[in-house]
This record gives C-alpha cells, structure tokens and sequence, in this order.
C-alpha cells in the first residue's frame, strides 16, 4: 500500500442547490408570468399544458401528462393496466421506494428479478426467472441513465403478452437502440425532483403512444373525473396527482435547457472514463453497445480484492478531497426494508401479501447475487450538467491517487 499523501481540494457544484442547477433568470420570467395570471391550477392553466406537449414532442411521444412526482407517474403507470389485487408486477430491488409503493398501493405484489451486477439493471433472463401465470407487468428501471438491455426485455415481453413500463426518473434522453426510452414499453415514467437532470422541485411525467392508457392516466391524475366530457363523472377510485402552473412555468423553462445539460453530462462522462481507463481495481460505467447513458450519476465499481475496503474505503479516501461519494447507493435491496419484510402496508392486516404467492416473496440472499454484488461494488460519484472539465479533471486524479493509495 502507497504512503499518504495531502489531497488537493476542490468544492464541486451541487444539485441540491444553485451552484449545480441550471435554475434562472427564464424560470423566473416565466413563473412570474404564471403569477400574474392569477391562474395557478394546471386545469385551466397554459403552462403544465404546455409542457406536457413539448416533453411528448421532444422524445417522439404521442400523450404525455405530468403529475406531481416520479411516485406519481409510476401510480399512474401501474394504475393505467388496472391490476387485479394479487396480480405480480416485476420490479428491482436496487431502485427508490417511490417506484415500489404504487405497486402495494394498486394492491399487486412487487415480484424482484436479479440485476446485472455490472450495469445494475434487470435483464431479460432474470426477469425470465421470476415470471408466472400472474405477472401483470414488468417495470424496467434505467439507474443511474444507463438504459437496461431493451431488446431482450421487449422480445420476452411481447411473446409473453406482458406490457413494459418503463422507469426513466433517472434517465432523461438515454435511448436505446436509437430510441429514447419511456417511448419503447407501453408507458415511461419521468421525475422532476430536485436532483434530476432537469427539476421544478418535485413533479413527474407519464408518456404513451396507446390512446386507451392515455387516457386511463389522464384520469387516474385527475381523481378519475371526465374533465370535458359530455356527461363526467368520477369513473373509478383515483387521487388528485396534478401539478401546479408554478411547477409547470419552472419545468417549461427547464425543458429548454435539458439537451444541452444531457450532453454536457455525457461529454464530461467520457473524459471522466477516459481518464479512469488504466486504474487497478476501479471500472467506468458498463454501457451496453446500444445504449447512450445519460448519466444522472457517474458510477464506479470497486473491487475490494485490488482496493483496500472496496467502495466504502475508496469513497473515504475521497471525502479527504472534498469529494462526497456515496458508496453502495442504497444501503440494502429493497425486499430487505421493513415494508416488505415485516409487511408493514395497510394497519396490521399484511395486505396484499396476504394474496402472494410465496415464491413470489421469497426473499433469500442467495437468489440475489447480482444485487447484492452490485451493491458491495458500487461508489456513486456526484454529477450534473454544471461540472466542467476543470471539476472532472479534479475528480479522475483524486480517484486515481486515492485508489493508488489503497491498492493492495
């Protein structure tokens, strides 16, 4: 192991604030705007409205609705295949909880396939894996940007007859095989929360080309009321899951400024691998040959038999740089908290587990190696489209040093 040596230090933009957001003079022009027109929910508003229309168009959509939050939009997503209570959807474990209460709240049961330990997504042979007469639908989720293996997905879905939502919450502008994903299922989900690629605080978006789900989501946002209809009525049991005109005036602004804070975050991406090409025991993002990964964060594996302590050691070693990585993501896989291993749902009732299978929430470590591997490996590095090449430069040679340090 190398001797110590004093870091150089560098304060790096962050997205939790203004240093990286691109938030501005345009967001405020426009919610000003909103302001003055006194007009400030979106059912009578112009900027939500315009905002869904111009997300569709920019990713080649036919409908797309925004919602309240990326938890919202998978709501939607689930809600729109109307699940029977004890139908499966398979899902990861290695994703936000905002992706998996909508499931329990549909009252279907999260069924988890394995991830791909190098990429941490699900793939079509371990979806394969989980599949039953009951599964309902498969939510895909492309972490970090990096767009799962959609070919293989799309084939077993379309033989198995199981629609495919896809969650984008991460992964604004990635495509695959030459299309963006959330337009390559039945539905893509979208988040606007603080620290995604483009924000209006919280918020989300729902996309489709099939005009029946369309207007399922349309409604489920909209506690189920036939806004315009001849004769509307409040047709199922649904929330109020609608964003405001202030959050539609900052994401309309935002919207303009997503393809060159994407590509700003690809580029630097690539210097970043380039620069990290030779070091021992540490791997740039695998991005699959067609894929484009956007990068919501850069992500590095660690192998703890070439660097002392692995991720958590190497993400020590960084914060003496001023770096602040955070190293497994999430602590534990999903089916681990207490939601899932102690049911904790609706009172005490356990429900819907209690219509599970119990192969279905068979949760045993060794069914999991990909997502257990993935998880020991991975150190998430902070990025966004504020970084130049300055801050990368910074940060590949602080991974270089700190991992010479550590070597074994």
């Amino acid at each position: 192991m190398s001797t110590l040596t004093t870091p150089s230090m560098m304060t790096l933009p962050s997205d939790q604030d203004a240093s990286g957001r691109s938030l501005g003079a345009a967001e405020i022009e426009l919610v000003a705007q909103a302001i003055l027109s006194g007009t400030l929910t979106s059912t009578k508003g112009r900027f939500v409205s315009s905002f869904q229309t111009q997300f569709a168009d920019l990713i080649g959509v036919k409908h797309g609705y925004a919602c309240a939050s990326g938890t919202a939009a998978v709501h939607t997503a689930i809600a729109a295949l109307n699940p029977e209570p004890g139908d499966e959807i398979i899902t990861s474990p290695i994703t936000d909880m905002g992706a998996l209460a909508p499931i329990l709240y549909q009252a279907a049961i999260p069924v988890f396939a394995d991830v791909d330990p190098e990429t941490y997504d699900i793939t079509a042979e371990t979806i394969e894996r989980v599949l039953s007469p009951r599964t309902r639908a498969i939510v895909v989720t492309h972490l970090f940007g990096n767009p799962c293996e959609m070919g293989s997905i799309m084939e077993l879905a379309r033989e198995r007859r199981i629609p495919v939502i896809e969650d984008c919450a991460q992964a604004f502008l990635a495509s695959y095989g030459g299309r963006y994903v959330g337009t390559i299922g039945a539905i893509g989900c979208f988040s606007l929360q603080q620290g995604k690629h483009i924000t209006c605080g919280e918020g989300g978006l729902v996309v489709t080309h099939d005009d029946a789900l369309a207007r399922r989501m349309y409604l489920f946002i909209n506690k189920a009321w036939g806004y315009g209809d001849a004769n509307p009525d409040h047709y199922f049991l649904a929330p109020n899951y609608r964003m405001s005109e202030l959050q539609g005036a900052v994401a309309l602004a935002q919207l303009g400024k997503l393809r060159a804070g994407v590509q700003r975050r690809v580029d630097l991406a690539a210097m970043l691998t380039q620069m990290l090409a030779d070091v021992p025991g540490v791997a740039a993002p695998a991005v699959r040959p067609s894929g484009v990964h956007t990068y919501w964060k850069y992500c590095l594996r660690v192998d703890p038999a070439v660097v002392s302590e692995g991720a958590i050691g190497l993400s020590r070693a960084l914060k003496e740089h001023g770096i602040f990585t955070v190293p497994r993501y999430i602590q534990k896989p999903a089916f681990m908290c207490e939601v899932f291993a102690k049911r904790r749902t609706f009172g005490d009732s356990g429900f819907p587990f209690t219509l599970a299978r119990p192969e279905a929430i068979d949760y045993r470590r060794d069914l999991f190696p990909g997502t257990f591997t993935a998880l020991d490996r991975v150190l998430v590095v902070p990025w966004n489209d504020r970084f130049n090449g300055e801050h990368v430069a910074f940060i590949g040679s602080s991974i270089r040093d700190a991992a010479e340090r550590l070597r074994i």
